[in-house]
Order: structure tokens, then sequence, then C-alpha cells
């Protein structure tokens, strides 16, 4: 198989898609389900000073191979060649993230996420990477209705000539962020990865996060403290404070399994990065 090609087998037994079949919306809400369910959103790359590459071999070397996760860049590049491989016509996009901002806010455009074509017209917006608010379910690009996914209610609203995306959380309709229609190309986001993966200070170069859907609930790691939040917006939380209490939080609740280096590395980067325990946009 050419580097450059997907092993579209080992995606599918990676997020345990049982069958294929014909591009339909049952099939993306299955491919979406599990890949959010199955592979965690996470920096510990980032964190450890390693280079993050978007080519389909290295990413499916980690997110597949490795049984690793990843963050947008990474999460949504293997997620659109599995759509193309499967048939489904996919565009990326770029979105600015409002997470905690308001809807109008001007932020660098650095989240990515797909629109995907289904063969009788409908669009749908397909992101498997925005950590514990990533959608679990594709939502319908033409309705401005509240869409249920396996956790949250999603809905899209027009914003001039873009669309905002909301999450609710409990009672209240919160900001993810916003995209235009104009589609993106490699090479934007290479330049977005390279961005956030390097920016000194940033959410994800100082910062240790890891987020993975449970059932009816949501997990977050962020610099050592776990938080589980429920459908009803409550959470709980636990700190792991120690390399034996990370490596267990890790493996327990988002899949993640290092080695004693990583972890060592991961566990001194919570310990630098101690003073910097605000949740950033979509990690709350």
């Amino acid at each position: 198989m050419p580097q450059d090609e997907l092993d579209l087998d080992a995606y599918c037994t990676r997020i345990g898609l049982q069958a294929t079949g014909a591009p339909s919306l049952a099939l993306l809400q299955a491919v979406v389900a599990g890949h959010a369910a199955s592979i965690p959103f996470e920096n510990l790359d980032i964190v450890l000073g390693r280079p993050i590459r978007l080519d389909i071999a290295a990413v499916q070397a980690k997110l597949v191979g490795a049984g690793r996760g990843g963050y947008c860049f990474e999460q949504n590049t293997l997620l659109r060649a599995a759509l193309q491989r499967l048939g489904f016509g996919v565009t990326s996009l770029l979105a600015r993230v409002v997470r905690t901002a308001t809807a109008d806010a001007i932020t660098p455009r650095t989240h990515m996420l797909l629109r995907v074509d289904l063969p009788d017209g409908d669009a749908y917006l397909a992101d498997v990477g925005f950590g514990n608010l990533t959608p679990t379910a594709p939502l319908m690009l033409a309705s401005q209705a509240p869409q249920p996914s396996l956790h949250e209610d999603y809905r899209l609203q027009p914003m001039a000539d873009e669309t905002l995306l909301q999450a609710r959380l409990g009672t209240r309709w919160e900001n993810v962020y916003r995209f235009s229609a104009m589609p993106s190309h490699p090479i934007d986001h290479e330049v977005g990865n390279w961005f956030t993966s390097t920016r000194p200070g940033g959410l994800f170069t100082a910062n240790v996060i890891a987020a993975r859907p449970g059932t009816r609930c949501r997990k977050t790691l962020f610099n050592g403290t776990v938080t589980i939040r429920d459908e009803d917006n409550r959470t709980e939380t636990f700190v792991a404070d120690s390399e034996i209490s990370l490596r267990e939080a890790l493996q327990y609740h988002f899949d993640i399994m290092l080695d004693a280096a990583e972890l060592a590395g991961v566990h001194a980067a919570i310990r630098r990065f101690a003073d910097r325990t605000e949740p950033g946009p979509g990690l709350d």
C-alpha cells in the first residue's frame, strides 16, 4: 500500500466499524461516533517537543497504528482520508474558535473541520477534533434547529457570511466556533498546525490536555486535573498528581498508553504548567 494512502481496514478496526457500504447518513453517523469514541483528543506529543506531522502516513501511524490520539488537524485529516475512501464528498474548512468569547470575536482560523456531502445532496458538518465539545454526530448544515448528538445538543446559526456552532451545556447555549464555506487546503492546515503546535504560551504548548467522550459523559484531563462532566453538565474532578496516578488516569479514562520516558516527560510538563490551571477554549 502506498505510504500516502489510508489503510481503511485498519482504520475501521480502530474505530470499531463493523460494516461500510455505500455513502449514507447512517454510515457517516457510525464513522463519526466510532472515531470520536475510540481515538482520544490529546496534545501530548506537543508538550513532549515532537513535531506534529499531517501527512497521512504519519497520522495513521500515530492515531491508528500506535493507538494514540491527536488534536484537530491530525484527527480531521484522518477522518477526511477515511470518508474519501468510503466514497463521500469531503471539503475541509477552517474555523475561528470562540469558546468562552463573544460570537463575533476575531480569533485566528486555526480549527479544522469538514463539510461532508451525501449523494442525496444534503451537507453535514463532521468534526472529531474539538476536545470535550467534539460533536459525536454529524450536523446538518442547512438546519438552524437544535440537533442532538450522543452527548450535547448543537445548533448552527448564520452570522453574515459565516456560521456559528453552539453547544447546549445544561440550560445555556455556549459558543464553540465560527466558520465560512470557503474551502481550505493542506497548505492552510500546515500553517495552522505549525502555529498552534509551536506558539509559545499557546493553549496546546503550555498545557497538558486530553479528552474523550464516555457513556453519557465527557472526560477531560487538563494539567493533571481530570474532570468528568455528565449529561446534565454536573462535574466531578480528581487530581492525578503522581506518575502512577497519571498513568492510570490516561489509560483508564482516555485509553492512552505511554512508555516510561513519555510518562515522565508529560508529568514533568504538568509540573511546569502548574500555574496555568484555567481551561482553554472548548476544554472546560
